[in-house]
């Protein structure tokens, strides 16, 4: 009996259904005996039309990466029963389709066959200890996400997005004294079409096939702006109107936000976004959402966002109380403007077990609703004064900043 494969249900027990294989420039022939074994048995593969070209000599139902992506889920769940492979590039599990797949995706249904990663072959080609590399994906994400990581003396391993990404990467050095930074483009790694451009960011300008990985090594030149991802950037790193938490007070607040790896921030009365910034170089995948009234601060906030490289921070527009019910469950809340002892409360409910909330105060009023939030909720009050040497005639002296008082609070579990 010819025709369309008749799909079979698969016990839960069974051997997983979905296989996500890497392959790289080599084609079937760089694969493990075994692996290719299974994409040989495919009965439906999925991939992106370079995937498709390097297992062509497999028979199988054929089906291109779907748009919007996320539609790939809901493909995979109506193949459920067949013997399927999902082709992507190296290493799945590393940047790559796997990790989606399997949040969507029982694991014990899926087998991951990987291949060496992009990094892996960019490491030997340069000679780098992995381990001591910084290793970084602007591949369908914007790219001003690699910006905190141009420091000196770091070297750094990206995949690129298309052609033109090392030349928007070799700007970013160049406009931030970077510009002596040497950078080399290594295209089609492990293939016969291998291909590798040499270069420094200041002068680059080699055109370069598609698909790409980047390696940097940065050079700080005598005016480079070097900025640490620990939290207490300089004031006049920010644009703004000069309403905002400055670098000591910002450092302490960040230490009782405690950023970490893909937790959520609402940054309430954001101003110029020097918090929610702050809170997402200082962790990897670490999210923001600041709300703020004022168009103008809105602005000034989404420039900060690119120039400081965390262009994914979300701004939304009007009052704090108008969003807390719509906003994603928040691990730290940062109440910076407009406090009330509601959107205290309403904040603090919200949170995730172990949640952090902190909020400053400069008035007088806003100090009496935190000093009585403390009394009937627990937490601490601190009261931060800052006070910077400044001329005074032919002389130095001290000039004090406002007293900022500062109400933290910790979640139970």
């Amino acid at each position: 009996m010819t025709g369309v494969a008749r799909a079979r249900p698969v016990d839960a027990m069974s051997a997983p259904w979905l296989h996500i294989v890497g392959i790289g420039e080599e084609g079937l022939d760089g694969l493990m005996p075994a692996t290719r074994a299974v994409v040989e048995a495919a009965e439906v593969i999925i991939g992106g039309d370079r995937h498709h070209k390097l297992s062509a000599a497999v028979q199988a139902d054929r089906i291109a990466w779907p748009s919007p992506f996320d539609a790939l889920i809901d493909t995979l769940h109506s193949l459920r029963g067949r013997r399927v492979v999902v082709l992507a590039t190296g290493d799945p599990l590393w940047y790559s389709v796997g990790a989606r797949i399997g949040r969507a995706i029982d694991p014990a249904e899926i087998a991951y066959h990987p291949q060496l990663s992009a990094f892996q072959h960019a490491s030997a080609r340069m000679g780098w200890s992995m381990a001591d590399v910084a290793q970084l994906t602007v591949h369908g994400r914007p790219p001003e996400q690699m910006i905190p990581y141009i420091q000196p003396d770091q070297r750094l391993l990206i995949l690129t997005t298309g052609a033109e990404t090392p030349a928007t990467i070799a700007r970013y050095l160049s406009e931030r004294g970077f510009g002596a930074s040497r950078m080399t483009v290594l295209a089609a790694m492990g293939g016969a079409n291998e291909a590798r451009f040499d270069g420094l960011a200041q002068s680059w300008n080699h055109k370069v096939p598609a698909f790409n990985t980047l390696a940097v090594e940065c050079i700080a030149g005598s005016d480079a702006q070097v900025l640490s991802t620990v939290p207490g950037l300089p004031d006049e790193a920010f644009v703004g109107d000069g309403t905002m938490t400055k670098q000591e007070v910002r450092a302490i607040t960040l230490a009782k936000l405690m950023p970490m790896r893909g937790a959520v921030l609402w940054d309430l009365g954001c101003g110029s976004g020097s918090v929610a910034i702050e809170w997402m170089r200082a962790a990897p995948e670490a999210q923001a959402i600041g709300v703020e009234p004022r168009a103008e601060r809105r602005s000034f906030a989404a420039a900060n966002a690119l120039a400081l490289g965390t262009p994914k921070l979300e701004l939304r527009a009007g009052m704090s109380e108008d969003h807390v019910d719509d906003l994603p469950v928040p691990d730290a809340v940062f109440l910076g403007g407009g406090i009330s002892r509601t959107i205290i409360e309403r904040s603090f409910e919200a949170l995730r077990p172990h949640g952090r909330l902190v909020a400053n105060a400069v008035t007088l009023e806003s100090e009496a609703i935190l000093m009585q939030a403390a009394k009937d909720m627990g937490g601490d009050l601190v009261r931060l004064q800052v006070a910077r040497a400044e001329p005074v005639g032919g002389m130095t002296g001290w000039r004090a900043a406002m007293p900022v008082t500062q109400f933290s609070l910790r979640k139970g579990g």
